[in-house]
């Protein structure tokens, strides 16, 4: 064999070790980002928000917190409808609580060894007996972060991470807003975003 050939064969052998391994990157990159069944990866809410949402302005506190009232219709999204206002309002740190009703709704579990939430599906209507949450700022976006709870006919309950979720018959929420912004970074352990009291808009 010359080593011209023996040259050649390395190269070769070089160039197919190398599409080996992006082959295999691209693989887990493409793994990483596979739906996963009965399960939901954290990301934005696509729902399509609240046509029905009406909001006032109900007291502004001496050091410029705000509190708003805000009603939800039949049929409105939630997490859609209050990014939304959020991002209307300039809402950049806040605190929630409501009650009212879902027609259905989707809830979650996080794993984090999925990094996902494992979907907890209510099919029909409920009562909400508490939703909490807050908004803080991810990448410069009001992020709205809800867990709930809701009882069904037989009085017994379900709940956990609010996913997205259909208004009926209403939901009656009450936001209060501050004007120090709070900010959320991604966590790379669990590939959810954060507080970071440390950090700075």
């Amino acid at each position: 064999m010359t080593p011209s050939s023996i040259s050649r064969r390395h190269w070769i052998g070089a160039g197919l070790a190398t599409c080996g391994y992006l082959a295999a990157t691209q693989a887990h990159v493409l793994e990483a980002d596979a739906p996963l069944p009965g399960y939901t990866k954290p990301a934005p809410p696509s729902g399509p928000g609240a046509p029905g949402l009406q909001h006032k302005l109900v007291s502004t506190g001496a050091n410029g917190e705000k509190t708003y009232a805000v009603i939800f219709a039949v049929g409105d999204e939630i997490m859609s409808g209050l990014t939304a206002l959020a991002e209307q309002e300039n809402i950049q740190a806040a605190h929630i609580a409501a009650i009212g009703g879902f027609r259905h709704a989707l809830f979650g579990w996080f794993d984090e060894g999925k990094k996902a939430f494992r979907n907890i599906p209510i099919g029909h209507q409920v009562e909400v007996c508490s939703l909490m949450g807050d908004i803080g700022l991810a990448s410069g976006k009001p992020q709205v972060h809800l867990h709930g709870v809701v009882g069904f006919p037989t009085g017994e309950t379900r709940g956990g991470h609010l996913l997205e979720a259909y208004v009926g018959p209403t939901l009656e929420l009450f936001l209060t807003a501050w004007p120090e912004p709070l900010i959320k970074e991604n966590h790379e352990d669990t590939g959810l975003t954060l507080f970071d009291l440390h950090a700075h808009a």
